[in-house]
């Protein structure tokens, strides 16, 4: 209940990560620097997001005494394109977060710790208003989505704000959001009529605050602690639990006005940027659940409570990461991320310029060429988020008959209104704040949102016949670049020679065809692939593929005819030809000619006959996609690597005796015949902890030859994430057999992973592993006495020792 005497704390993380997929595949390619994970998305999941759905509670000896949900207590946002990957990426940790909010209600009064986010997290201040109701707008609806419930509050990109901006949330529903302190002004006494003036980062932050809206609506407003929040981010903080906690109990004073101890800080702080910082929650978190003076809440529990009765006036365009209010987004302020002193951000000025350009140009087209087809294009706009989020046939049509002046539409006018709602998207995603953070045009984040500019100027092409890709460019080298001649560098470079279209998505799936099992009817990315004929040949490794197939959209619904043929000669090689205007007799005609010439191994005939139905364009391994190529090349290698792996196996096995007898007489082993070793070695190591039901005596065995042949243990990561899986796995088939038949295998795991912490030079990470043994212990616990097993249970106790848990408790 609430008690103005408590002291109150709540802190809120915002998790975000900014888009990072392939904006006409909407996938995310693989990102090296990433390793030993697929992209960035992957890793930062696998240090943060998953980890605070189940933070570990250490003792003084870093023992486990507890594994809590972090998300359930403490105020969260997610950004809505982060969450949808997750949603795909991950459904375990997604729904984790979902259930947390749920529980958050039951603790704090029915009042979710989730908040909204404006969609794609642009700079709020920067957008037009159409822009920013579409943001908010989408950002509500994604969150019902999500979350099954309204929200209360909405997070703001980098807490950018200004009042038409605070006036939309408050007619959208939304009664707070959070700033930083330097974002107030002036404070007032709710009825005093004077107004007191604000020295910069001098806002009291223990109370919230009422801000009237022009429109005569109002929205609270709460202004995190500063110096905590940076102690979070850059002073190391989150090294010590209780430091974290007692940093809070510094905010206090003696006062008979409630109090509110609060921060915010990138979500990501708790994990990734600070190795373990989810464990550093989480203590703190114990450390306020114990207290007898301190009360734990969220902003909307707090706010029933104890409603404002103070009022504020903010600094119109300012933000939290920038002290000049907004010109990190626009203009070369100073603000970098401080790694090249030596280079500026002219650039930004230009680059901005540059999309609104082209978001002014596409305006009145947007409006023209939709009035056409929609009853209100902005509305239509609006609510277009309900297809990002599901587009489903039957939805598709739902949509389309409340806002389609001639429903049902044409399959064409179909597709030019789907054009147009994407035109409109990624109109919105090309202002993705990310694109001006960092140092440099050329990076990846700005890469990023100029892909985005790349696919409205397609659509105005397709939807209008514009032709706005020079006037861009040109707008786009004012742009001054670091290491290139001109801002368009990049753009010209890495943008516009991939771009996909049908014809790109046809070529890769003639390619893919070689290779997939049932290729028939292929989803590729978010197009879909489906084959009215198709011919597999094969003679040794060479292979033919003769067919005509129907590419689509699965956004846009748009679709185009193709006959292709492509030849695979080895290895990386293929030649493939594509047509889209030959006529099925013709397509018949060349299929049997190209058997004929295939079938008698006349590869130099196959190829002319090729030239001669396609004409002389083809398109070879350079043209896939990325990932494709990755993909191809990649189960080229793994062929190939079978025939090194058996060739060293044969050096490795029948030299055996010989290197014996070399170390025997104290003479060194031959180089050549320690590097089969090292490579077999180790790849039986990797190998091992993927096979079911593995033996410990086969893994003395191949530690044993490490020690031997004094071969040093590679791929570490690799290996700690796999000896990882292996004992996940060992665990969840142990659970499967239950009690009390899986006696022996307990055994044998405890043994196991005993070996492996003594044996190899890796930190396995057991993450998945105690998560899953903190349930079976709490449920064996919870059985009658006579369904427990007293070994099995001591058994148990053990492994959970191995697994870092303190027993006792």
């Amino acid at each position: 209940m609430a008690d103005p005497s408590k002291k109150y704390v709540c802190i809120h993380g915002h998790f975000y990560q900014p888009p990072r997929e392939n904006a006409w595949l909407e996938i995310i390619e693989q990102q090296d620097s990433a390793a030993p994970f697929h992209d960035w998305n992957e890793r930062i999941n696998f240090e943060c997001y998953a980890p605070n759905t189940a933070a570990r509670l250490l003792d003084n000896e870093d023992a486990i005494v507890g594994i809590h949900s972090n998300y359930s207590r403490v105020s969260f946002n997610f950004g809505a394109t982060l969450l949808s990957w997750l949603k795909e990426a991950d459904p375990t940790t997604y729904q984790a977060i979902l259930d947390s909010d749920k529980r958050s209600q039951q603790r704090f009064s029915g009042h979710g710790s989730a908040l909204a986010q404006v969609y794609n997290h642009l700079i709020m201040p920067l957008a037009n208003k159409r822009d920013k109701e579409s943001q908010i707008i989408w950002g509500i609806r994604d969150f019902e989505f999500r979350f099954g419930r309204k929200p209360e509050g909405m997070w703001l990109a980098e807490t950018a704000v200004d009042t038409e901006t605070l006036d939309l949330l408050a007619h959208h529903g939304i009664t707070y959001t959070i700033l930083a302190p330097r974002q107030g002004k002036a404070v007032r006494k709710t009825g005093s009529k004077k107004w007191e003036q604000l020295p910069p980062d001098s806002i009291d932050p223990r109370r919230p605050y009422l801000y009237k809206l022009p429109s005569g609506k109002t929205i609270n407003l709460f202004f995190y602690h500063g110096g905590i929040a940076q102690g979070v981010a850059f002073q190391g903080l989150l090294n010590d639990g209780l430091r974290f906690a007692r940093a809070f109990d510094e905010v206090f004073t003696e006062s008979e006005e409630p109090q509110l101890a609060h921060i915010a800080t990138d979500g990501e702080s708790y994990g990734h940027h600070h190795r373990h910082g989810e464990m550093a929650l989480a203590a703190c978190l114990r450390h306020f659940e114990e207290s007898e003076d301190l009360v734990l809440t969220n902003y909307g529990q707090f706010l029933e409570w104890f409603p404002p009765t103070w009022e504020v006036k903010i600094h119109e365009n300012s933000s939290w990461s920038c002290v000049h209010g907004v010109e990190r987004w626009r203009s070369n302020c100073g603000c970098n991320t401080g790694g090249r002193p030596d280079w500026n951000q002219e650039w930004r000025a230009p680059l901005r310029k540059s999309l609104d350009w082209l978001r002014d140009t596409i305006i009145p087209v947007y409006e023209r060429e939709s009035e056409k087809h929609i009853v209100d294009p902005w509305a239509a706009r609006n609510e277009y988020i309900e297809l990002i989020l599901d587009r489903s046939e039957e939805n598709v049509q739902a949509f389309l008959e409340k806002h389609a002046k001639n429903y049902p539409v044409s399959t064409a006018d179909r597709i030019q209104i789907m054009r147009l709602l994407e035109m409109q998207r990624f109109a919105m995603l090309m202002y993705t704040s990310c694109g001006w953070f960092f140092d440099e045009i050329s990076g990846i984040e700005t890469d990023q949102i100029l892909q985005y500019a790349a696919r409205v100027i397609h659509f105005s092409k397709q939807t209008a016949g514009l032709n706005l890709q020079q006037s861009f460019l040109d707008r786009l080298r004012k742009a001054p670049s670091n290491i290139h001649p001109h801002g368009a560098w990049s753009y010209e470079k890495h943008i516009l020679p991939h771009q996909v279209n049908l014809v790109g998505m046809a070529m890769h799936y003639a390619a893919s065809s070689l290779f997939e099992e049932y290729p028939e009817h292929l989803d590729i990315f978010n197009y879909r692939a489906d084959s009215e004929v198709l011919h597999r040949l094969q003679a040794g490794m060479q292979k033919l593929n003769i067919g005509r197939t129907t590419v689509r959209s699965k956004t846009t619904f748009s679709e185009k005819h193709f006959s292709f043929a492509v030849l695979y000669l080895g290895q990386q090689n293929l030649i493939g030809n594509i047509s889209i205007n030959m006529d099925r007799s013709d397509f018949d005609q060349m299929t049997s000619r190209l058997s004929e010439a295939f079938h008698h191994s006349n590869l130099g005939e196959v190829i002319g006959l090729m030239q001669e139905s396609f004409g002389p364009e083809k398109f070879t391994l350079a043209q896939l996609f990325q990932e494709e190529k990755r993909s191809f090349l990649k189960d080229i290698t793994d062929q190939n690597l079978k025939g090194i792996e058996q060739a060293f196996r044969e050096i490795y096995n029948e030299n055996y005796q010989l290197m014996t007898s070399h170390q025997h007489s104290n003479i060194p082993v031959p180089a050549p015949f320690l590097s089969a070793v090292q490579y077999i070695l180790n790849l039986d190591l990797l190998r091992f902890f993927e096979q079911p039901n593995a033996s410990r005596q086969n893994l003395l065995q191949i530690l044993g030859e490490f020690k031997k042949w004094n071969i040093p243990i590679e791929n570490t990561p690799t290996l700690a994430l796999k000896a990882g899986e292996y004992i996940y796995r060992e665990l969840q088939r142990i659970l499967k057999i239950g009690i009390p038949n899986s006696l022996p295998e307990l055994k044998n795991l405890r043994r196991m992973i005993a070996t492996v912490e003594e044996s190899l030079p890796v930190s396995i990470d057991f993450w998945k592993s105690q998560n899953l043994f903190y349930s079976i212990h709490k449920n064996y616990h919870r059985l009658a006495p006579d369904q427990q097993d007293k070994e099995w249970g001591d058994q148990l106790n053990k492994l959970g020792t191995l697994l870092r848990f303190r027993m006792q408790q």
